[in-house]
């Protein structure tokens, strides 16, 4: 991913300042959907076709993964090896979510659509962190 469409999508062209911004996104969207698991497991889970019990462990697990990560996006300089944990956390979501859509997951048309866009958007997370990490990288390099 080019340097300046990073620097667009952060609004900034600081890499570090990148990388925390993409991290709080990352927070406050997973733990939006995660609190919206919990407070909601049973229309949630009727309306996209998924176990409600499911749905609301997912949601424990994702706010406390957002937390973490928010956590991770607050301090001056995230450490790498915990940026790659959130990266490789990410895009193992995103497989395991379009694994579970093919291989056990039977839901509703909107659960499908659901399941496939919140993997797009989890592993557009990966990508977006692991890049402004790179651009860290050679910039403190």
């Amino acid at each position: 991913m080019s340097q300046a469409l990073l620097a667009g999508l952060a609004r900034t062209t600081a890499p570090r300042t990148m990388l925390r911004r993409f991290l709080a996104l990352d927070a406050v969207v997973t733990g939006v959907n995660g609190l919206a698991y919990v407070a909601a497991s049973g229309p949630l889970g009727r309306l996209l076709g998924v176990d409600g019990t499911l749905l609301f462990w997912l949601g424990v697990f994702l706010t406390g993964f957002a937390a973490a990560v928010g956590l991770l996006a607050a301090r001056p300089a995230p450490p790498a090896t915990a940026v790659k944990a959130v990266v490789d956390a990410n895009l193992l979501w995103s497989v395991l979510s379009i694994a579970a859509l093919a291989l056990w997951l039977e839901p509703t048309a909107a659960g499908a659509v659901w399941t496939v866009l919140q993997a797009l958007t989890v592993g557009g997370f990966a990508v977006l962190q692991w890049s402004a990490l790179k651009a860290d990288d050679a910039v403190t390099a």
